[in-house]
């Protein structure tokens, strides 16, 4: 599929989804510096503003976005049959966790053939445009082994939107000529298994303050535990589902969870959403 006919979809999705307002059931926002961010649709439907995380000295801020069943689990052929609905996917996942971001990241097991982490629904689109950002955010992929395919992938072939390749230079090896063929891609070596340093650079030399990670559980762990994430946006669905035994965190230091805010839609079937500032144990 080519890009212009994947963004047409995607548009045409967004803008005749149909998203009911979700409530405040509790709010400590009061307790952290945060930046307050909306416009009169999003306010409508979040109800209130939508809170970003300052980013840390000489770090991006890495907010990890995740959907799980009732039970806890995360892993799931498709991440829509976990039950978070159009308000989970196109206000909260292709929305307001990723409007303000600079960067979207996943590991490689999560970038197929027609994935491109854009926002969609035009008051979205709308919103970044307020705040000064690009149309689209760059393309951030983890990939320690080199095993991904650049040739077929879409995120790695929409010239004008920027992709950083965190890698291994072990990995780079069977990739090298296809990323020297799209010089829209820039590769960031992971030395030592050094994620910090990588999210250093990105800050330092390419102008990566905020990242939305959206998955999966391997990335979001390593990335916990290297004591790289600052928020976590979580949906719960009113059903069961998913694989067993698959929270988003698969580490044995399990970080503590603090909330800023926890919303609910409406009726017996709908979705929680909570919003907490991550501290790595």
């Amino acid at each position: 599929m080519d890009f212009h006919s994947y963004a047409e979809r995607k548009a045409g999705a967004a803008e005749q989804a149909v998203i009911a307002p979700l409530v405040t059931i509790e709010d400590r926002s009061s307790g952290y510096r945060l930046q307050h961010i909306g416009n009169p649709w999003t306010r409508q439907h979040f109800d209130g503003d939508f809170y970003l995380v300052d980013p840390p000295r000489e770090l991006p801020a890495l907010s990890l976005v995740f959907v799980q069943s009732r039970d806890g689990n995360t892993v799931v052929p498709d991440p829509a049959t976990l039950g978070g609905g159009p308000v989970d996917f196109h206000l909260i996942y292709e929305g307001l966790s990723r409007v303000a971001a600079d960067g979207v990241l996943a590991g490689a097991g999560t970038v197929g053939k027609t994935v491109f982490f854009s926002v969609w629904h035009p008051e979205i689109v709308a919103l970044r445009r307020e705040l000064g950002l690009p149309r689209h955010p760059a393309q951030v992929v983890v990939s320690r082994r080199g095993r991904i395919d650049l040739e077929r992938s879409l995120l790695f072939n929409v010239p004008d939107v920027r992709v950083f390749l965190i890698i291994a230079p072990d990995g780079l090896r069977d990739t090298e000529r296809a990323v020297a063929d799209r010089p829209w891609i820039t590769v960031v070596p992971l030395t030592n298994e050094d994620l910090a340093d990588a999210f250093r650079r990105l800050r330092r030399d390419h102008g990566l303050s905020r990242i939305s990670v959206v998955g999966g559980r391997t990335v979001a762990t390593s990335l916990i535990d290297a004591g790289l994430i600052q928020d976590l946006c979580l949906t719960t669905s009113a059903q069961h589902g998913g694989q067993p035994n698959t929270p988003f965190y698969a580490g044995h230091r399990v970080p503590t969870l603090q909330l800023i805010v926890r919303k609910r839609g409406h009726g017996n079937t709908a979705i929680a959403f909570e919003h907490f500032a991550v501290s790595s144990a």
